[in-house]
């Protein structure tokens, strides 16, 4: 029986994490809730830091814990961009780039990306003629963006990084992960840029949002950000412990991503047969799809009945658009048959059969 309500409008990743990760807190004890931590003594952050370095082989000081990448992109920020300075950023793209740049009187000036028939995808052309342009401090890029789902392939980011000078490159990967044959490592980049700032998170692959972990790979230049971002007495040893148990968890996680690209398939499979329905291909947990105009409302309260959330987007671009995140199988048939239930009362409603 399928649990409500049924929350598919956050990204939250409801396939959990691995089983280890519940045998840590099964087992966390007095050193976990009433210490704090020691590795500074042995000149490292953390035993996670120390872990995410030597898989990524990088320098130990270069990897920055966070609580959660939302965390790492609002110190950087804070930490990079005065009053005045400019921020490119996506235009369809996450809200809260925008307000975190607003809270130091930062100026954002959004780029576009394109919408093509099948997916979006970054405008180079656009972003190298605003960046010669806007003279920004700092250029953001999500990739996977959200709500779009489209990525920024690893030889233009690299074009990109050419380009820049004095720009601090923030490339939020916060839905890295979820594609059948993962990109080209964007850390190998950080060798091409020092001013390169790498986002990641345990919150969506990994299933952890809720105990706030994530992480920054971060270019020889941005020592400012590194000491800035440094905690004396170290950080959750829990949320700790539960990475080290995910990162060691990769049989558990390959599964589940070869589940969710099968079910998101089926969603792009299944949508795409709906009369003017457009769903566009997704390389995170989420997909977006384009809704015949103005049956937005309609479809909310329809699915609010049901007790079913997603996203709904009625401004600009996306207007007439809803973000669905990726779920279990069970989860993810009922939806699409409310949709298409839906989807059929519209047509008889637009459509009455003739006397």
């Amino acid at each position: 029986m399928i649990e409500r309500p049924i929350l598919l409008d956050r990204n939250e990743n409801q396939y959990g994490p691995a089983p280890a990760c519940f045998e840590v807190l099964r087992q966390a004890g007095l050193h976990e809730l009433s210490f704090y931590s020691r590795d500074y003594e042995r000149k490292v952050k953390s035993k996670l830091s120390e872990r995410l370095a030597e898989d990524l082989r990088l320098p130990e000081e270069r990897i920055l814990l966070s609580y959660g990448s939302e965390d790492m992109l609002k110190q950087a920020i804070h930490c990079y961009l005065k009053p005045g300075e400019k921020i490119l950023i996506p235009n369809l793209s996450w809200w809260y780039y925008k307000s975190v740049a607003a809270e130091v009187d930062g100026i954002a000036v959004e780029y576009p990306l394109l919408e093509g028939t099948e997916s979006f995808s970054y405008n180079m052309e656009r972003i190298l003629e605003l960046m010669k342009k806007e003279k920004q401090r700092i250029l953001l890029i999500a990739s996977p963006n959200n709500p779009t789902g489209n990525s920024l392939p690893y030889e233009d980011l690299h074009t990109i990084l050419e380009e820049t000078t004095d720009t601090l490159v923030v490339l939020d990967e916060a839905y890295w992960g979820f594609t059948e044959h993962p990109p080209k490592d964007s850390t190998q980049l950080l060798n091409v840029s020092e001013n390169l700032l790498i986002l990641r998170t345990f919150s969506k692959f990994y299933a952890l949002a809720g105990v706030r972990i994530g992480y920054a790979c971060a270019g020889k230049n941005l020592s400012r950000l590194i000491k800035f971002s440094t905690r004396y007495l170290g950080y959750n040893f829990l949320s700790e412990e539960l990475a080290l148990a995910a990162l060691d968890s990769q049989r558990y996680y390959e599964e589940m991503r070869t589940k969710i690209i099968g079910e998101r398939e089926k969603y792009v499979r299944q949508l795409d047969a709906l009369p003017s329905w457009k769903p566009f291909q997704s390389d995170a947990n989420f997909l977006l799809v384009r809704i015949p105009h103005g049956m937005g409302k309609e479809l909310k309260n329809w699915l609010l009945k049901k007790g079913i959330a997603v996203k709904f987007y009625d401004e600009g671009t996306l207007q007439d658009c809803i973000r669905i995140t990726v779920s279990r199988e069970e989860q993810n048939d009922l939806l699409l048959g409310e949709l298409k239930e839906f989807a059929e009362q519209c047509s008889l409603v637009e459509s009455p059969v003739p006397r």
